[in-house]
């Protein structure tokens, strides 16, 4: 039982290092947007239509990716979407133009979401217990954040290293594209340890591929109303984590952080996620899922009104405080909302494609934030901009606290129903 138990942790250990080194790059915005709009000579709208593009891309993989991760093992699928992560990083290091930018970032969402998002999500619902499953999700997205926060401060040290207190474009660039080669080989040698160390055939996984892939499969799954309701929990869940990638243009912009404070502080916020992931993991597992996911949601709304509405007077360390609290609450939502998918009454030979359906409904931020934000900054200009977009952000989360109220009152009458069945069975079975 203990060598089983390391086991599956060890392969779960790999799941997280493999999480926590795919999207640093996808999002390395939210570190170095400023530093990234002056070497590609981009504008913020030209940003954010990128990542509209990125999030098309997104959208359009997650429910496939759930049928790839039904029929194929997660091995192989983590191996490849690290090194096409990889390679699309490489690509972005040539400092193409916006074209090839734009081909950057469908390389990184085809590999980001198509092949790995509900591989790797599938495999830590496989590999934990019911017991352990808010633990697992708290401790898969606390582990991630601990790669990215260790990733980022080594890329922070190289960056300020090689920047050397210059402001010229041609050091921003080299400094940059350090940064990005730096992530480039840690996805490399991440790719390499998963092959060698990762088991072909999991049985966990392979007991879920038996009966493949069929159309009725999704018809069981639409017809599953906690998959509609959990999907809408982690769009306004999501769309408040969203926000964390714009802090830093926030604080550059309008409350006087220079690049490197900004940096750092940022890289402040990384390691938020394994605290909030992790404390949010546990308190799941002790006060309920939903009721978790429902604080987490409250906190980040009330830290999100507070970012919008305090000014520079207010000093950097208050500022910075504010940020963290604000990325806690973030990672307390990211490390509980997929820990629900337990309540949902799936089986295990559907749970990747429900996956992929959830996630087309809870991942449509990609899409949308950047939009909107376009509309907001042309509409109140950038400072004011920043400020909409937090506010507009804190009603999106304050409707997805009410949801996960919604889920936790629905899923406990759901629990009712089949402890009472289960008794009217045992009643019946005695007579």
């Amino acid at each position: 039982m203990k060598n089983s138990n390391m086991a599956r942790y060890f392969q779960f250990a790999l799941v997280i290092l493999a999480a926590g080194a795919v999207f640093p790059l996808v999002y390395l915005k939210a570190q170095y947007q400023e530093t990234i709009l002056e070497v590609f000579q981009m504008s913020v709208t030209d940003l954010n239509d990128i990542y509209s593009i990125l999030g098309l891309v997104f959208i359009a993989g997650y429910f496939p990716s759930g049928v790839l991760s039904d029929k194929f093992s997660a091995k192989g699928l983590l191996v490849v979407s690290l090194l096409g992560t990889a390679a699309g990083g490489f690509w972005f290091a040539q400092v193409p133009d916006f074209n090839g930018v734009i081909g950057c970032f469908v390389v990184w969402g085809i590999f980001a979401v198509l092949t790995f998002w509900s591989a790797h999500m599938k495999l830590t619902k496989m590999l934990s217990t019911p017991e352990e499953e808010g633990r697992f999700f708290g401790i898969l997205d606390g582990g991630r954040g601990l790669v990215e926060a260790a990733l980022g401060s080594a890329a922070l040290a190289l960056f300020t290293a090689t920047l050397a207190g210059s402001s010229g474009i041609a050091d921003k660039a080299t400094a940059l594209t350090s940064v990005i080669y730096m992530y480039v080989i840690a996805l490399v040698v991440i790719a390499i340890l998963v092959a060698i160390f990762v088991k072909t055939d999991d049985e966990r996984v392979s007991d879920s591929k038996e009966e493949g892939f069929k159309l009725q499969d999704v018809s069981k799954i639409l017809k599953n109303k906690f998959v509609y309701i959990h999907g809408l929990i982690i769009f306004c869940g999501y769309s408040v984590f969203w926000a964390t990638y714009y802090y830093g243009g926030h604080l550059q912009t309008n409350l006087g952080f220079d690049a490197v404070a900004v940096g750092s502080t940022m890289v402040g916020v990384l390691w938020m996620r394994p605290l909030g992931g992790f404390f949010g993991g546990y308190l799941a597992d002790k006060i309920g899922k939903a009721i978790t996911v429902f604080i987490g949601l409250t906190g980040g709304c009330f830290s999100l009104l507070a970012l919008a509405l305090i000014s520079s007077s207010a000093g950097s360390t208050t500022i910075s405080a504010l940020v963290l609290l604000t990325g806690f609450f973030a990672y307390i939502i990211r490390g509980t909302y997929w820990s629900l998918l337990g309540q949902a009454k799936i089986s295990a030979a559907l749970t990747g494609t429900a996956i992929g359906c959830v996630s087309l409904i809870g991942y449509f931020p990609d899409i949308f934030i950047p939009q909107m934000n376009s509309v907001l900054w042309s509409t109140y200009g950038n400072e004011g901009g920043y400020k909409a977009y937090f506010i507009a952000t804190m009603v999106i989360g304050l409707i997805g606290a009410i949801l996960a109220l919604v889920f936790h009152k629905l899923a406990k009458a759901e629990e009712a129903n089949t402890e009472k069945e289960l008794l009217v069975k045992v009643e019946t079975t005695t007579a």
